[in-house]
């Protein structure tokens, strides 16, 4: 069977599928983005080139849909002399699968779904964040009714669809959930995996002395904080309240924050004060003592996974938003969670048996319950061991790779 994969990104959450189907069932697998054409894997790779977008001339609440528009148009383009595939598989919103009808009608589509936006009871640039008081112009709240312009024309025009969690399917309209299945992207536990216990809290072995550049005392308790950015939407402004609260009342903990200094999700530029960024924004707010919270920057794949084995506690927080690869990374690896009490988190955390969770909008909770974490290690352990094990479970590729087969050959075979 010959799959084609469209996504902006390669390998993005489809890599990992097609390399399985390449190397372990024979198939032939094409991936279609804006990233340079090629082989990787035995993944034959094609380029699009978008050659326009969306302008301050676009209305505001319509420039995601154009530059989508302009996407499918060249996605279109570069294939309109392929040969017919089998299977699409695309990503709703980040490489659409809309004009190819028209190039291949027979050919069935799945698409990936990712979010429904919704106007109130969402996201943190809008209702959920309301402890920061920004203004919100009423053009962010008809932007998110706008936003799903493409989604319901995926949504319309696929075979099927799927989320990765349940919490993210709930999100999407009634009369579309007949539509959708819950099959998580699959965690690769090759890499993101305890190390058998080697580098746990217990362990002689666990971490350097230098860690991401930084040098860290004999005996440090350490904390870890993972974000692709330093966003409201991910609590990071709650969770520097937590570190500095903490590191105030235990002089041996060290937090390792790892991520980049950008806003990836929400409007947060808007509210800044002309602050460049949420972080400086964020610590404008307050007088924090930074000796021992250590921004680290990205860290590569495996010393993440040494890293994320080996911390005493890991912290995640997010508001009822698309979860997180780095919770799931972070349970695989057999880690301790401490996470905010929120819709997305607690699909995956249960208080007291796989983790530990916190108000998302009490930073004193958490710096509580860490600090309780950190003083007896030994008795939180199960926490972590728990964890790794839903993950082996559940949502580690083995477990959802024959769910992805299974829906791929209905598909298919028009089932």
């Amino acid at each position: 069977m010959h799959v084609l994969y469209v996504h902006q990104n390669f390998p993005a959450q489809f890599g990992h599928i097609a390399g399985h189907l390449v190397s372990q069932h024979g198939y032939r697998c094409t991936f279609v983005s804006n990233t340079p054409a090629g082989e990787v894997g035995g993944i034959r790779k094609i380029e699009y080139k978008p050659t326009g977008g969306a302008t301050k001339q676009n209305h505001f609440c319509s420039r995601t849909f154009e530059n989508t528009i302009w996407h499918c148009d060249a996605v279109y383009k570069a294939l309109e002399r392929e040969p017919a595939p089998d299977l699409i598989v695309g990503h709703s919103g980040f490489g659409s699968t809309l004009f190819l009808r028209d190039l291949w009608p027979d050919a069935p589509v799945i698409n990936l779904f990712e979010y429904y936006y919704r106007p109130h009871h969402a996201d943190s640039d809008m209702d959920f964040r309301h402890d920061l008081k920004w203004p919100v112009p009423v053009e962010k709240y008809q932007r998110a009714r706008a936003r799903n312009a493409m989604i319901l024309l995926d949504l319309q025009n696929c075979q099927a669809g799927y989320t990765p969690t349940g919490y993210q399917r709930s999100t999407f309209p009634d009369e579309y959930q007949f539509k959708l299945s819950t099959i998580f992207d699959g965690i690769d536990r090759s890499l993101y995996h305890s190390f058998d216990g080697d580098l746990r809290p217990t362990s002689d072995k666990r971490l350097p002395r230098t860690v991401a550049g930084v040098d860290l005392p004999a005996g440090a308790k350490v904390v870890t904080y993972v974000s692709r950015g330093f966003e409201s939407m991910r609590g990071f402004d709650i969770f520097l309240k937590a570190a500095d609260l903490l590191c105030r009342e235990m002089p041996d903990a060290h937090v390792l924050v790892i991520g980049t200094d950008q806003i990836s999700y929400g409007g947060d530029e808007s509210y800044l004060d002309g602050k460049t960024s949420f972080k400086e924004w964020t610590l404008a707010q307050g007088n924090y003592d930074l000796s021992r919270i250590h921004f680290v920057g990205r860290v590569p794949p495996t010393d993440l996974a040494r890293l994320l084995a080996s911390t005493d506690v890991h912290v995640y927080l997010t508001v009822p938003f698309v979860l997180s690869w780095s919770l799931m990374n972070a349970m695989s690896c057999g880690a301790v969670v401490v996470a905010s009490d929120t819709a997305p988190v607690r699909e995956m955390i249960q208080h007291g048996r796989n983790g530990l969770l916190c108000d998302f909008f009490d930073p004193q909770a958490f710096a509580d319950t860490i600090a309780t974490v950190l003083r007896d290690p030994a008795a939180h352990r199960t926490l972590g061991d728990a964890a790794e094990e839903l993950i082996d479970e559940r949502y580690s590729l083995t477990a959802v790779l024959p769910e992805m087969l299974k829906l791929y050959e209905a598909v298919a075979n028009g089932e």
